[in-house]
């Protein structure tokens, strides 16, 4: 867990005319706590969204973002512009929240969870939070590289070149792991979900 007082970036910015992203960079490199707090706020919904998407965990997935912060300004005199600051924050993002996750084995916990709330029968949950519950289960369930990949292309939006920078993989190979992982979700919910089995809605 992150101390708040480590990371002082939830305060509004100082007054004054904002900056571009290079010459906030320019001063964060040099620990200007304003700098800071505006590439903080610029970026700070998309890296909790991604990580929320990955954990399934809202208090977790808001440890991992300011462990993405401290992390990126600790690393920020290594960032050389040859990918976007963004693209450099979110492989920072994924890196933190994979790491994490392998040492809280968060996934077969939230298996559990999950196979557990299913069990205690359909007539508390309306359908469509059954077949969402059913297929946030299938979506743990696909191998890591699967999954990364899955989430961050179908549900955060990220271009398969986005990706491969991110990842440090081939576009093909993104593209490659996205198809794997939408015939392993079609197979896992065919039975409660024709439709999927159709290739609709996926």
């Amino acid at each position: 867990m992150v101390a708040a007082n480590r990371v002082p970036l939830l305060e509004p910015p100082a007054s004054g005319e904002l900056l571009d992203e290079t010459q906030l960079i320019s001063r964060a490199r040099d620990r200007d706590a304003d700098a800071e707090r505006q590439l903080y706020e610029a970026h700070v919904d998309r890296v909790f969204r991604l990580a929320y998407r990955m954990t399934g965990d809202d208090s977790l997935a808001q440890d991992l973002t300011q462990d993405t912060f401290i992390r990126a300004f600790d690393r920020l005199s290594s960032f050389r512009g040859d990918a976007s600051f963004s693209t450099w924050l979110h492989s920072i993002t994924t890196s933190v929240v994979l790491n994490a996750m392998r040492k809280v084995k968060k996934i077969r916990q939230r298996e559990t969870e999950l196979d557990e709330a299913v069990e205690t029968g359909p007539v508390t949950h309306p359908p469509d939070a059954l077949l969402k519950l059913r297929l946030q289960r299938a979506i743990d369930r696909l191998s890591e590289p699967l999954r990364v990949v899955f989430v961050m292309h179908e549900m955060e939006g990220f271009q398969h070149g986005e990706i491969s920078e991110i990842l440090a993989i081939a576009e093909g190979s993104s593209k490659a792991r996205l198809s794997r992982a939408k015939t392993q979700l079609r197979e896992h919910l065919a039975a409660v979900a024709p439709r999927f089995a159709r290739g609709e809605g996926l």
